[in-house]
């Protein structure tokens, strides 16, 4: 299990460098994150989708799972770089999820208007 954890802290530095200059922290990031799960699942916010928080939270699982597919014991390299992986992937995942709601949050819960490129 104390293996399985060194994939933590890659998904903190993912999020920490991640955000944007102008865009919400992590610790505010983070507090919103229940309420886009919940706004997620009653159907009010549709950016996050139901599918990418379902999988989201299943890597999440992965990561700190004592059960590995890759198992550290026999492919050391390998199954340390699984976790990494599934680990940024949660971390970015998080991280785009919580931008979007927070803008959806700041024009008061409205859809993003696109105007059409020129191209």
């Amino acid at each position: 299990m104390a293996v399985r954890t060194a994939a933590l802290p890659v998904l903190w530095r993912t999020l920490r460098s991640g955000t944007r200059p102008g865009t919400p922290g992590v610790g505010t990031r983070l507090t919103q994150l229940p309420a886009m799960v919940a706004d997620s699942v009653r159907g009010r916010y549709t950016g996050a989708g139901r599918s990418r928080l379902a999988w989201a939270a299943l890597g999440l699982v992965y990561v700190v799972s004592p059960v590995d597919a890759l198992p550290e014991a026999w492919l050391p390299l390998v199954g340390l770089l699984d976790d990494g992986v599934v680990a940024a992937w949660v971390a970015g995942s998080v991280l785009v999820a919580t931008e979007d709601y927070a803008a959806w949050r700041a024009r008061g819960g409205r859809p993003a208007v696109h105007s059409p490129s020129r191209d």
